[in-house]
């Protein structure tokens, strides 16, 4: 066992009495892990490498960037020209952040579909979620550092959305600004922000996994397993490849957008630089957040556009109270998985609406997903855990994966699986 694991050297042995970091890397490689985990479940190893990467990148970026409104935008021109493969590694931040928030959707989606946030995981989940809008937040700051146009008029828009919360709105807002309009003060801020925030997220990661160690790793079946026993395997070496692997994979598809099409994920007008005086025609921000920005933009009123923005976020902290279904994957739950597949097709309709003019039918669809994207965690999950009825699930991973389909005496019913 990897808790009684005693180092071998006489040095190892004194090292680990003082500070057990071996005996911890011990524990980290033997741990019971399910043997049936399929490659969506590489991408937590693909985002700590994510987080990794961008914390690197962006302290290097931040000994050449100027955090003024001035010198900003020339700053990156330096970077990009005068800095020794200061092109790559802004290429690699830029894009980083387009492919820490790709792996971080498959993540979430993932478990949405195998139930990850079901009990006892609730912990885990709400982490997750609160990684997840740090993460947003500090990629809405760096998309302002670059201090082009979309830059400084997406900081203008969202800002300003602060003035709309009663009695603290405008206290808020002339914080953020460090003044009465977004300019040097803002740009100072959000720099200082941007650069404090990947370090909150890491140590939320770090609680992350250590609350995941606690309960150990869902399954595609979502069922409980017994540690150690014929159901897990260790994590090294078993699970530890394939990370390997998805993780090769995973930067194959970085390098081409770095190398081949690094400005396909950008905006043109950021390559402009920030004009007070002239306003964009269209105002968008980068493509992770335009679901959120469709519902922001779906309701008249500005006060309910930023309710309803937040509360989309939050009401994913709520799942594991408002899906109270005792199966957890949607293997099992045909009826769910049908309405998590609808989910799939609004969140990418809310997407490309949030990309295009706020008029027309392209508000008509923003407005019908939203109300769906509500409606599917407050009214439809609710319901639908108490009346599906769900597929026999196995008592076992050996028995699912290998006697095929599971006999009778082997299954257990929906209301004992938990």
């Amino acid at each position: 066992m990897s808790e009684n694991y005693v180092p071998s050297s006489k040095f190892g042995k004194w090292f680990n009495d003082r500070l057990p970091i071996l005996t911890l890397g011990k524990h980290l490689t033997d741990y019971p892990t399910p043997r049936n985990l399929n490659y969506w479940w590489t991408f937590g190893g693909i985002l700590t490498f994510c987080l990794i990467s961008q914390i690197i990148t962006g302290i290097v970026l931040g000994m050449h960037y100027v955090a003024h409104a001035d010198m900003a935008f020339n700053s990156i021109e330096h970077i990009m020209r005068d800095v020794n493969y200061g092109w790559l590694i802004r290429y690699i931040h830029s894009n980083g952040a387009s492919m820490f928030f790709l792996a971080v959707y498959i993540h979430i989606f993932r478990s949405l579909f195998y139930g990850s946030y079901k009990a006892p995981r609730e912990i885990i989940w709400i982490l997750g979620m609160l990684i997840y809008l740090l993460m947003m937040a500090t990629a809405f700051m760096g998309y302002v550092l670059p201090w082009g146009q979309m830059s400084f008029w997406g900081a203008t828009v969202i800002t300003n959305l602060f003035s709309a919360i009663p009695l603290v709105g405008e206290s808020i807002t002339t914080w953020l600004w460090g003044g009465y309009a977004v300019d040097n003060p803002t740009l100072t801020r959000f720099f200082s922000l941007h650069y404090l925030f990947p370090f909150l997220i890491l140590g939320l990661v770090v609680l992350h996994i250590w609350a995941l160690h606690v309960p150990g790793n869902n399954n595609p079946i979502g069922i409980d397993i017994k540690k150690p026993s014929k159901d897990t395997v260790p994590f090294h070496p078993y699970i530890t490849i394939k990370d390997l692997f998805a993780l090769l994979i995973f930067m194959t598809i970085f390098a081409g957008f770095i190398f081949f099409a690094p400005n396909i994920l950008g905006h043109s007008d950021n390559y402009i630089e920030a004009n007070p005086l002239v306003t964009p025609k269209h105002i968008v921000p980068e493509w992770y957040l335009l679901p959120f920005y469709a519902i922001l933009r779906s309701v008249p009123d500005k006060l309910g556009g930023v309710v309803l923005l937040f509360a989309s976020i939050f009401i994913l902290m709520a799942l594991p109270w408002l899906d109270s279904s005792k199966v957890r994957s949607a293997i099992f739950r045909p009826i769910y998985k049908l309405f998590f597949w609808v989910l799939i097709v609004d969140v990418l309709a809310l997407g490309y609406v949030g990309a295009m003019p706020a008029e027309g039918l392209y508000l008509l669809v923003a407005r019908v997903a939203t109300i769906y994207y509500f409606a599917h965690f407050l009214i439809i999950l609710p319901i639908l855990s108490r009346i599906e009825k769900t597929d026999p699930v196995p008592l076992s991973i050996s028995e699912s994966a290998f006697v095929g389909m599971p006999k009778p005496e082997m299954m257990r019913s929906d209301k004992k699986n938990v």
